[in-house]
């Protein structure tokens, strides 16, 4: 299984309150590697796209619990 099925299959169990908690606090880690990598390079600055890309996931499964799908 990919990283993103894996991390897709344990949002699942997730409140909406867990979920808001968990997309509050990357987007605080990503404002961070943010201002890091303008500062100086990252050593992995890919790790900035897969962060949003998480986020996005986060929010994609947030939104899918507030309607009931």
């Amino acid at each position: 299984m990919s990283k993103k099925n894996d991390f897709a299959q344990s949002l699942l169990g997730l409140s909406e309150a867990d979920l808001t908690a968990k997309i509050k606090e990357d987007e605080m880690r990503m404002k961070k590697l943010t201002f890091a990598h303008a500062i100086a390079p990252l050593e992995n600055p890919q790790s900035i796209r897969v962060l949003r890309r998480d986020i996005a996931r986060l929010k994609t499964q947030l939104r899918k619990t507030q309607i009931g799908a």
